[in-house]
């Protein structure tokens, strides 16, 4: 089946970005499109995608909650046995994408992937809801199953399992994403967009703009 699409396309004409609009440092500048993207409605506007590279030099990339950010970096929680935890224990680069396509708007992000501390961790777990700690036990991430009798039967078990608190397993865990690169994106009329970029120089932010 072939469907030809070169038809599809919306012009861009809600905002703009320039040089003297940018706040300081990309976190500020990240804080207040993310605002933005709260303040509009955007739904999950924390969804990001999260791209790694295996050991055979495969690239990947799926949807992950960001789940808080500072200037240390964007953090993240995963099973560390998936197949991004394993990408990420082998080449800790990884980029990130918001895709705050509604907002005519898109972050890049580029560094490296640090493993949080295990109380950074824990303190994390304690606040997912009950049915995701147990979700998190039951699901051996990126592995293949039978189907989803497997699965519904492996949470039962794990709900039986931890009657009241639930601990965090030592197989999951969390990251802070330091950049060395973050682009803004903002959509113009034509197809000339706005491509802001902060990058690390030393102990300070370099700022230039990318042709569209």
């Amino acid at each position: 089946m072939e469907r030809d699409l070169t038809s599809a396309r919306e012009e861009y004409t809600r905002s703009g970005l320039r040089e003297a609009d940018l706040a300081p440092d990309p976190f500020a500048q990240f804080s207040r499109w993310y605002d933005d993207a709260v303040a509009s409605g955007l739904y999950e506007p924390n969804a990001m995608v999260v791209s790694t590279v295996s050991v055979q030099g495969e690239p990947s990339s799926r949807f992950v909650l960001l789940k808080g950010f500072s200037v240390e970096g964007f953090r993240f929680f995963t099973n560390l046995g998936s197949r991004k935890g394993e990408d990420l224990a082998h080449l800790p680069a990884t980029a990130l994408l918001f895709p705050w396509h509604p907002l005519e708007r898109q972050v890049r992000v580029e560094g490296e992937a640090v493993l949080l501390s295990r109380a950074d961790v824990d303190a994390y777990f304690a606040t997912r809801p009950r049915g995701a700690q147990i979700g998190a036990w039951a699901s051996h991430q990126s592995s293949v199953v039978s189907g989803r009798d497997e699965l519904d039967r492996r949470w039962a078990e794990f709900d039986e399992r931890f009657p009241d608190e639930v601990p965090t397993p030592d197989f999951w865990g969390g990251y802070v994403v330091r950049p060395r690169l973050v682009e803004f994106w903002q959509g113009r009329p034509g197809r000339m967009h706005d491509r802001l970029v902060y990058e690390r120089a030393g102990d300070h932010w370099a700022t230039y703009r990318l042709a569209p």
